[in-house]
Protein backbone atom coordinates (compact mmCIF):
# COMPACT_ATOMS: atom_id res chain seq x y z
CA UNK A 1 0.00 0.00 0.00
CA UNK A 2 1.15 3.75 -0.13
CA UNK A 3 2.08 6.16 2.12
CA UNK A 4 -1.07 7.30 3.96
CA UNK A 5 1.02 10.38 5.80
CA UNK A 6 -0.46 13.05 4.07
CA UNK A 7 -3.96 11.91 3.89
CA UNK A 8 -3.96 10.99 7.68
CA UNK A 9 -2.17 14.71 8.56
CA UNK A 10 -5.01 16.42 6.72
CA UNK A 11 -7.82 14.20 8.50
CA UNK A 12 -6.13 14.84 11.44
CA UNK A 13 -6.55 19.14 11.63
CA UNK A 14 -10.43 17.97 10.82
CA UNK A 15 -10.87 16.83 14.56
CA UNK A 16 -10.48 19.89 15.80
CA UNK A 17 -13.35 21.63 13.35
CA UNK A 18 -15.89 18.30 14.36
CA UNK A 19 -17.92 17.13 17.18
CA UNK A 20 -17.42 14.08 19.64
CA UNK A 21 -19.00 11.50 17.57
CA UNK A 22 -17.28 12.86 13.81
CA UNK A 23 -13.75 12.89 15.84
CA UNK A 24 -15.17 8.75 16.54
CA UNK A 25 -15.49 8.61 13.10
CA UNK A 26 -12.47 9.69 12.60
CA UNK A 27 -10.72 7.47 14.62
CA UNK A 28 -12.92 4.46 13.03
CA UNK A 29 -11.07 5.57 9.96
CA UNK A 30 -8.15 5.29 10.59
CA UNK A 31 -7.69 2.57 13.10
CA UNK A 32 -10.38 0.39 10.97
CA UNK A 33 -9.66 1.28 7.53
CA UNK A 34 -6.42 2.99 7.03
CA UNK A 35 -4.23 0.82 9.51
CA UNK A 36 -5.74 -2.50 9.12
CA UNK A 37 -5.96 -1.90 5.15
CA UNK A 38 -2.47 -0.90 4.70
CA UNK A 39 -1.04 -3.61 7.09
CA UNK A 40 -2.98 -6.88 5.79
CA UNK A 41 -4.37 -6.09 3.14
CA UNK A 42 -1.46 -6.32 0.50
CA UNK A 43 -0.93 -9.79 2.42
CA UNK A 44 -4.38 -11.11 2.32
CA UNK A 45 -4.87 -10.17 -1.44
CA UNK A 46 -0.97 -10.11 -2.69
CA UNK A 47 -1.26 -13.30 -4.50
CA UNK A 48 -4.36 -13.06 -5.91
CA UNK A 49 -3.11 -12.86 -9.25
CA UNK A 50 -0.06 -15.43 -8.73
CA UNK A 51 -1.89 -18.01 -7.25
CA UNK A 52 -4.58 -17.79 -9.34
CA UNK A 53 -4.80 -20.84 -11.65
CA UNK A 54 -7.09 -22.46 -14.17
CA UNK A 55 -6.82 -26.05 -15.54
CA UNK A 56 -6.20 -25.14 -18.99
CA UNK A 57 -3.80 -24.69 -21.91
CA UNK A 58 -5.70 -22.66 -23.79
CA UNK A 59 -3.77 -18.48 -24.11
CA UNK A 60 -5.16 -16.27 -22.48
CA UNK A 61 -8.29 -18.21 -21.02
CA UNK A 62 -6.76 -17.48 -17.60
CA UNK A 63 -6.28 -13.74 -17.67
CA UNK A 64 -9.87 -13.69 -18.77
CA UNK A 65 -11.53 -15.66 -16.34
CA UNK A 66 -9.67 -13.56 -13.95
CA UNK A 67 -10.86 -10.71 -15.37
CA UNK A 68 -14.82 -11.90 -15.47
CA UNK A 69 -14.34 -12.96 -11.62
CA UNK A 70 -12.52 -9.90 -9.99
CA UNK A 71 -13.33 -6.89 -12.84
CA UNK A 72 -11.61 -4.81 -9.97
CA UNK A 73 -8.79 -5.50 -7.38
CA UNK A 74 -10.64 -6.03 -4.29
CA UNK A 75 -7.96 -3.16 -2.09
CA UNK A 76 -7.73 -0.88 -5.47
CA UNK A 77 -11.97 -0.66 -4.65
CA UNK A 78 -11.23 0.08 -1.14
CA UNK A 79 -8.56 2.76 -1.24
CA UNK A 80 -10.70 4.57 -3.81
CA UNK A 81 -13.80 3.98 -1.05
CA UNK A 82 -11.61 5.68 1.54
CA UNK A 83 -10.30 8.81 -0.87
CA UNK A 84 -13.97 9.41 -1.96
CA UNK A 85 -15.80 9.07 1.35
CA UNK A 86 -12.82 11.55 3.08
CA UNK A 87 -13.33 14.14 0.40
CA UNK A 88 -16.77 15.92 1.63
CA UNK A 89 -14.54 15.98 5.45
CA UNK A 90 -11.61 17.75 3.61
CA UNK A 91 -13.77 20.17 1.64
CA UNK A 92 -15.53 20.96 4.90
CA UNK A 93 -11.92 21.88 6.77
CA UNK A 94 -10.97 24.44 3.87
CA UNK A 95 -14.40 26.05 3.48
CA UNK A 96 -13.97 26.03 7.85
CA UNK A 97 -10.42 27.37 7.52
CA UNK A 98 -11.46 30.09 5.03
CA UNK A 99 -14.13 31.02 7.47
CA UNK A 100 -12.27 31.80 10.47
CA UNK A 101 -9.62 33.80 8.61
CA UNK A 102 -11.71 35.64 6.76
CA UNK A 103 -13.66 36.55 10.37
CA UNK A 104 -10.09 36.98 12.49
CA UNK A 105 -9.35 39.31 9.29
CA UNK A 106 -12.62 41.11 9.55
CA UNK A 107 -12.36 41.63 13.75
CA UNK A 108 -8.60 43.08 13.09
CA UNK A 109 -10.28 45.51 11.29
CA UNK A 110 -13.11 46.58 13.04
CA UNK A 111 -10.58 46.67 16.21
CA UNK A 112 -8.53 48.61 14.63
CA UNK A 113 -10.78 51.44 13.92
CA UNK A 114 -11.28 51.99 17.57
CA UNK A 115 -14.96 50.62 17.51
CA UNK A 116 -16.34 48.07 20.53
CA UNK A 117 -14.73 44.94 20.66
CA UNK A 118 -16.90 41.92 18.87
CA UNK A 119 -16.37 38.60 19.79
CA UNK A 120 -15.81 36.18 17.30
CA UNK A 121 -18.69 34.08 16.04
CA UNK A 122 -17.30 30.67 14.44
CA UNK A 123 -14.78 30.21 17.72
CA UNK A 124 -14.52 30.47 21.28
CA UNK A 125 -12.09 31.83 23.83
CA UNK A 126 -9.72 28.99 23.77
CA UNK A 127 -9.85 28.99 20.07
CA UNK A 128 -12.10 25.62 19.73
CA UNK A 129 -14.23 26.02 16.70
CA UNK A 130 -18.11 26.75 16.90
CA UNK A 131 -20.12 24.87 14.17
CA UNK A 132 -23.12 27.20 13.30
CA UNK A 133 -23.81 29.71 10.88
CA UNK A 134 -22.90 28.96 7.19
CA UNK A 135 -20.60 26.07 9.39
CA UNK A 136 -23.37 24.12 10.11
CA UNK A 137 -24.49 24.01 6.83
CA UNK A 138 -21.68 23.00 5.50
CA UNK A 139 -20.90 20.57 8.01
CA UNK A 140 -24.53 19.20 7.56
CA UNK A 141 -23.84 18.41 3.92
CA UNK A 142 -20.23 17.21 4.11
CA UNK A 143 -22.00 14.32 6.43
CA UNK A 144 -25.17 13.70 3.84
CA UNK A 145 -22.46 13.26 0.96
CA UNK A 146 -20.79 10.92 3.34
CA UNK A 147 -23.80 8.70 3.72
CA UNK A 148 -24.18 8.54 0.03
CA UNK A 149 -20.85 7.67 -0.81
CA UNK A 150 -20.89 5.32 1.91
CA UNK A 151 -24.24 3.45 0.74
CA UNK A 152 -23.04 3.99 -3.18
CA UNK A 153 -19.88 2.09 -2.76
CA UNK A 154 -21.04 -0.76 -0.58
CA UNK A 155 -24.27 -1.13 -2.99
CA UNK A 156 -21.24 -0.69 -6.25
CA UNK A 157 -19.30 -3.65 -4.67
CA UNK A 158 -22.14 -5.86 -4.76
CA UNK A 159 -22.71 -4.40 -8.59
CA UNK A 160 -19.28 -4.63 -9.38
CA UNK A 161 -18.08 -8.39 -7.61
CA UNK A 162 -21.14 -10.09 -7.21
CA UNK A 163 -21.51 -12.45 -3.94
CA UNK A 164 -19.79 -11.19 -0.71
CA UNK A 165 -18.59 -15.14 -0.02
CA UNK A 166 -15.52 -16.07 -1.85
CA UNK A 167 -15.51 -19.42 -3.42
CA UNK A 168 -12.23 -21.70 -3.76
CA UNK A 169 -13.02 -22.46 -7.14
CA UNK A 170 -15.75 -21.59 -10.06
CA UNK A 171 -15.94 -23.20 -13.55
CA UNK A 172 -15.33 -20.02 -16.22
CA UNK A 173 -17.32 -20.65 -19.65
CA UNK A 174 -15.77 -17.56 -21.10
CA UNK A 175 -15.41 -18.53 -25.35
CA UNK A 176 -13.15 -17.64 -26.50
CA UNK A 177 -10.44 -17.55 -25.75
CA UNK A 178 -11.54 -20.66 -23.73
CA UNK A 179 -13.07 -23.68 -24.95
CA UNK A 180 -16.07 -23.35 -26.06
CA UNK A 181 -18.04 -26.24 -24.46
CA UNK A 182 -15.73 -27.16 -21.78
CA UNK A 183 -14.43 -24.33 -20.45
CA UNK A 184 -11.84 -24.08 -17.59
CA UNK A 185 -11.62 -24.19 -13.99
CA UNK A 186 -10.38 -21.75 -11.72
CA UNK A 187 -8.89 -22.00 -8.21
CA UNK A 188 -9.13 -18.67 -5.76
CA UNK A 189 -6.19 -18.60 -3.14
CA UNK A 190 -7.28 -18.46 0.34
CA UNK A 191 -11.11 -17.60 -0.19
CA UNK A 192 -12.11 -18.18 3.89
CA UNK A 193 -9.70 -15.04 4.74
CA UNK A 194 -10.87 -12.84 1.96
CA UNK A 195 -14.09 -13.59 2.78
CA UNK A 196 -13.79 -12.66 6.42
CA UNK A 197 -11.68 -9.45 5.07
CA UNK A 198 -14.67 -8.13 2.85
CA UNK A 199 -17.05 -8.85 5.54
CA UNK A 200 -14.82 -6.62 7.90
CA UNK A 201 -14.51 -3.84 5.72
CA UNK A 202 -18.59 -3.84 4.85
CA UNK A 203 -18.84 -3.88 8.37
CA UNK A 204 -16.86 -1.20 9.28
CA UNK A 205 -18.49 0.82 5.84
CA UNK A 206 -22.20 -0.11 7.88
CA UNK A 207 -20.43 1.30 11.09
CA UNK A 208 -19.40 4.65 9.52
CA UNK A 209 -23.18 5.28 8.21
CA UNK A 210 -24.12 4.87 11.66
CA UNK A 211 -22.23 7.01 13.54
CA UNK A 212 -22.84 9.68 10.40
CA UNK A 213 -26.24 9.45 11.17
CA UNK A 214 -26.06 9.97 14.72
CA UNK A 215 -23.89 12.74 14.21
CA UNK A 216 -26.71 14.14 12.01
CA UNK A 217 -29.26 13.38 14.80
CA UNK A 218 -26.55 14.90 17.66
CA UNK A 219 -26.04 18.30 15.83
CA UNK A 220 -29.79 18.72 15.37
CA UNK A 221 -30.65 18.15 18.94
CA UNK A 222 -28.00 20.20 19.88
CA UNK A 223 -29.10 23.08 18.05
CA UNK A 224 -32.50 22.69 19.11
CA UNK A 225 -31.55 22.64 22.74
CA UNK A 226 -29.79 25.77 22.04
CA UNK A 227 -32.18 27.62 20.24
CA UNK A 228 -34.72 26.70 23.46
CA UNK A 229 -32.39 28.04 25.68
CA UNK A 230 -32.20 31.62 23.81
CA UNK A 231 -36.50 31.68 23.78
CA UNK A 232 -36.19 30.74 27.26
CA UNK A 233 -34.23 33.85 28.46
CA UNK A 234 -36.13 35.70 26.07
CA UNK A 235 -39.30 35.00 27.86
CA UNK A 236 -37.29 35.70 31.52
CA UNK A 237 -36.05 38.77 29.62
CA UNK A 238 -39.63 39.92 28.68
CA UNK A 239 -41.70 41.61 31.63
CA UNK A 240 -45.70 42.59 32.09
CA UNK A 241 -45.01 46.39 32.69
CA UNK A 242 -47.09 48.69 30.63
CA UNK A 243 -45.84 50.26 27.42
CA UNK A 244 -43.62 53.72 27.95
CA UNK A 245 -44.36 56.50 26.26
CA UNK A 246 -41.69 56.57 24.03
CA UNK A 247 -42.69 55.61 20.24
CA UNK A 248 -40.05 53.85 19.35
CA UNK A 249 -40.23 51.19 22.60
CA UNK A 250 -43.73 50.52 21.51
CA UNK A 251 -43.10 49.43 18.42
CA UNK A 252 -40.63 47.01 19.73
CA UNK A 253 -42.84 45.62 22.46
CA UNK A 254 -45.58 44.68 19.97
CA UNK A 255 -42.72 42.36 18.52
CA UNK A 256 -43.08 40.34 21.22
CA UNK A 257 -46.82 40.17 21.93
CA UNK A 258 -47.72 43.46 23.12
CA UNK A 259 -45.32 42.94 26.52
CA UNK A 260 -42.78 45.59 27.54
CA UNK A 261 -39.24 45.01 27.85
CA UNK A 262 -37.03 46.82 30.57
CA UNK A 263 -33.56 48.58 29.34
CA UNK A 264 -31.53 45.36 31.28
CA UNK A 265 -33.75 43.50 29.38
CA UNK A 266 -32.45 44.80 25.88
CA UNK A 267 -28.81 44.17 26.84
CA UNK A 268 -29.31 40.70 27.57
CA UNK A 269 -31.02 40.18 24.45
CA UNK A 270 -28.04 42.21 22.40
CA UNK A 271 -30.20 44.42 21.52
CA UNK A 272 -28.88 47.72 20.28
CA UNK A 273 -27.97 50.15 23.00
CA UNK A 274 -29.27 53.25 21.72
CA UNK A 275 -32.48 52.14 21.61
CA UNK A 276 -32.15 50.82 25.32
CA UNK A 277 -31.02 54.41 26.40
CA UNK A 278 -34.02 55.83 24.36
CA UNK A 279 -35.77 53.62 26.21
CA UNK A 280 -34.41 54.84 29.37
CA UNK A 281 -35.39 58.46 29.06
CA UNK A 282 -38.87 57.59 27.73
CA UNK A 283 -40.08 56.04 30.73
CA UNK A 284 -38.90 58.87 32.87
CA UNK A 285 -40.96 61.25 30.73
Amino acid sequence: MGDWSYLSALLDKVQAHSTVVGKIWMSVLFLFRIFVLGAAADKVWGDEVSEFYCDTLEPGCAHTCYNWMFPMSYVHYWVLQIIFVSTPTLIYLGHAVHIIHKEKRMLELHNADGAALRTPKYTDDRGKVRIRGILFCTYMTQLLFKIVLEVGFSVGQFYIFGPIFMVSYFHCTKSPPCARFSGAQCYISRPTEKTIFILFMLAVSGISVVLTVIEIIYLLCNKRTKTRKKLLALQQAVTATPHPSNPAWGVLGSQYGGLALSAESLRALGINENLSQSFSKGKDT
